[in-house]
């Protein structure tokens, strides 16, 4: 089985996740590992191609490519084998809901579970973070409407289970929506991540990495009625049981 990094929020063409990208390279435990994009909620933004080949390429020293799923057709096969060659995968941010229709159509979510369970790392920021969890807190809603629109739950690929995966957690005023959401669903484990702050799930254990030292990482609960909210400690471990 792989490992999940899963970033908070930040930007990676500014270098304010930095830290936390040289985590996901070494993650891979090779010197030059192939690093695969996939930046589907953005709908296959050329900057944001342009930036994480700067970011992951020219700086840190992996073999880039982007897997565009909007605006190239690819067949099932070139999927398959872009997916399962590379080391490391990186979702990009954006339109989260948007972006698991993409994949499923496309049977993306397949090839990124057989990387996972062949130990490739899995990562991403905000929608693509998100995705590797069973639920999301989402502005999808921010996308698809004009003028008024409400922060939803949405599915993601579920490899991890029973967590509700809340990204931009103390940036975009979340924390009562978050908090609301947990309250509709009591039986679910909580993860709120700021920017640049981060967790990594891996076997049994769950860590927080962070590119700032104020950035914060929660574990929420649904505890006899009351919302609890715990933070995590860059450089502990806790065992994912707690999830």
């Amino acid at each position: 089985m792989g490992s999940i990094i899963a970033v908070g929020g930040g930007s990676i063409d500014s270098g304010e996740t930095l830290s936390i990208d040289q985590r996901i390279v070494e993650q891979a435990g090779k010197e030059n590992p192939r690093a695969l994009f996939i930046p589907t909620a953005s709908e296959d933004s050329e900057g944001y191609i342009e930036a994480f080949h700067e970011t992951y390429g020219d700086r840190l020293g992996c073999e880039t490519e982007a897997l565009k799923l909007t605006k190239k057709k690819h067949t099932e096969e070139e999927i398959e084998e872009k997916i399962n060659s590379s080391d490391l995968i990186y979702v990009g941010g954006g339109n989260t809901r948007e972006m698991i229709e993409t994949w499923k159509e496309k049977e993306v979510d397949k090839y990124l579970k057989k990387a996972y369970e062949n130990g490739s790392v899995m990562s991403g920021l905000s929608a693509g973070a998100i995705c590797w969890f069973e639920y999301g807190h989402s502005d999808s809603e921010s996308y698809e409407q004009d003028g008024e629109w409400s922060f939803i739950q949405v599915e993601g690929l579920n490899f991890v289970g029973n967590v509700l995966f809340c990204p931009h957690y103390h940036q975009e005023n979340r924390e009562a929506s978050f908090e609301k959401m947990m309250r509709n669903n009591p039986d679910l484990t909580g993860l709120a991540v700021d920017n640049n702050a981060a967790v990594k799930v891996e076997e049994k254990e769950l860590k927080v990495l962070k590119s700032r030292d104020d950035a914060k990482a929660y574990i929420a609960e649904i505890t006899e009625g009351d919302f609890k909210l715990r933070e995590l400690s860059e450089g502990e471990k806790y065992p994912t049981k707690e999830l």
